[in-house]
């Protein structure tokens, strides 16, 4: 009986000081590690929130880009994993980049299933296929498949291997019965440069990479991969509208720590970072990127993240892919 007491009294002194550390915490600057180029939407978001949460928490809250990185793996991704659970190093990162391949004997040198810990979705935006219009004049998916078909050596952009926007390419290439060469970037930004430029003929992004260029007729999105049409663009038909029903990929991401976050910490950034995501003012700036603000809380999106796996993983293993 006295073992029961003394270590259901040690159990409440750890969790007080648990708490206590959260009501302190941060008592210095945090790191934001972003997993993606400056100029994409990711690197938009994290420029949108650091000030306010600098506000709302009293320190700075600093962006650092790190992109780079393949097989469901990236650098900055793995520089969280492995920095001190103390919440003074997190990541924004796309869930479905990452984590679509836990089971991969060649994910990397971290698993990101236990050693990140999901704080909250940040925003949602599907993804789409972009051509450069002038070397490819297509104006659907029909007509880009049956040019893939009759035409060899088509090259498609992503903005990595093992991306989600990657799997996209290859769970389009699958459906559509078309072998295309994929180019990776370091990111949704120089890819969506490259195909400006012409580097590339098509590329899959995310609709906030390049809905702005869209107007400029420097690139046209043919789709979006999504069961129904985007409130962002309402005049991008869907996949199934533009001749291929069933692609449908959500690109998303989110706000993530290192595993084994203090439970209190992980509460905290959650309940601000959801709370700025809510404010009218920021959802307008948001959705003007091309992307909608989707907050959750930890535990929802620990599951979307796990639901993911076994569909890219499958496209992973029919398309032959290897992320190394």
């Amino acid at each position: 009986m006295d073992r029961t007491v003394r270590l259901a009294g040690a159990l409440a002194l750890a969790l007080a000081a648990a708490g206590a550390a959260a009501q302190a915490y941060p008592t210095k600057a945090v790191r934001i590690v972003v997993t993606f180029p400056p100029g994409g939407s990711s690197d938009t978001i994290a420029r949108l929130l650091a000030p306010q949460l600098a506000e709302r928490f009293g320190q700075a809250f600093i962006v650092e880009n790190r992109p780079g990185g393949g097989g469901g793996r990236t650098i900055g991704a793995a520089i969280v994993a492995k920095s001190a659970p103390d919440g003074y190093t997190l990541a924004i990162a796309g869930g479905s980049s990452f984590f679509s391949f836990g089971s991969s004997p060649s994910a990397g040198s971290y698993d990101p299933l236990k050693d990140l810990s999901p704080i909250t979705r940040l925003v949602t935006s599907p993804m789409v296929v972009a051509v450069n219009p002038a070397l490819l004049p297509v104006n659907s998916i029909t007509e880009l498949i049956a040019l893939a078909k009759a035409k060899s050596g088509l090259a498609f952009g992503s903005g990595g291997n093992g991306s989600g926007m990657h799997m996209a390419g290859e769970m389009f290439k699958l459906m559509s019965r078309v072998d295309m060469l994929h180019v990776p970037y370091k990111g949704n930004a120089p890819a969506v440069n490259d195909l400006m430029a012409g580097q590339v003929q098509l590329a899959f992004v995310d609709l906030g990479s390049a809905h702005r260029f869209i107007k400029t007729g420097r690139l046209r999105v043919l789709a979006v991969a999504s069961e129904a049409r985007s409130t962002i663009a309402p005049e991008i038909p869907t996949a199934a509208e533009s001749g291929l029903p069933g692609w449908e990929v959500l690109g998303s991401f989110g706000l993530f720590g290192p595993g084994g976050l203090p439970g209190p910490i992980v509460q905290r950034l959650n309940a601000e970072t959801t709370a700025l995501l809510r404010r009218p003012e920021n959802r307008e700036r948001i959705l003007a990127t091309g992307n909608e603000s989707a907050p959750t809380t930890p535990e929802e999106y620990a599951a979307m993240i796990r639901s993911e796996i076994p569909r890219f993983e499958k496209v992973a293993k029919d398309s032959g892919v290897k992320f190394d």
